[in-house]
């Protein structure tokens, strides 16, 4: 008996016995309906059961876009109540090309992280929007950790690298980034 490649486009897993071959031919794939599949072999076969699946199957990575913070004070509204809790989203090319047109950052280049964490900012407490005008109105240790969290958000390690110390060998990260938010 010989075994021969199945028709093209055939399912795998199955090998095709083809009578009056000679042992020791080649076997190919075929599919299950295939009407040579069901010929009977004068050799005894045992079934082979088809190389079982992952137990777990693998998931596709999701990029994380939004992280969660909690200020150390509070964004205090106009009604006295005070939101802590929000989220930040991952800033694109232009969250922060955007704000570079904007006239109080022209005159002032200090505003752009207000800008900047006005656009990035997609929840504070149960505020109904978030904009520049809510931050620039945040307490200045609030600004200090928000702008803190959008570089470790945003930055992913990148701008940080592995050092030795030259004296004691004892190894450290340093920032190789700029110190201003938007600044690399």
């Amino acid at each position: 008996m010989r075994r021969t490649a199945g028709r093209a486009g055939a399912g795998a897993g199955s090998i095709v016995d083809v009578p009056g071959a000679g042992p020791g031919a080649v076997g190919a794939v075929a599919g299950a309906g295939d009407e040579a599949a069901s010929v009977a072999s004068p050799f005894p076969t045992t079934a082979v059961p088809p190389a079982a699946a992952p137990a777990v199957a693998p998931v596709a990575q999701r990029l994380r876009t939004e992280f969660p913070f909690e200020l150390p004070r509070g964004y205090v509204d106009e009604a006295g109540n005070v939101h802590r809790e929000g989220v930040m989203r991952l800033a694109t090319a232009r969250d922060e090309l955007i704000p570079l047109r904007d006239v109080r950052v022209q005159e002032n280049p200090a505003y752009l992280s207000v800008v900047l964490l006005g656009r990035v900012i997609t929840r504070l407490g149960n505020l109904p929007m978030v904009h520049d005008g809510i931050v620039e109105n945040m307490f200045a240790s609030d600004l200090a950790f928000l702008q803190d969290f959008y570089r470790q958000v945003n930055a992913e390690g990148h701008t940080r690298a592995a050092v030795e110390c030259p004296h004691c060998s004892e190894p450290f990260e340093v920032e190789l980034g700029g110190s201003r938010l938007g600044e690399s």
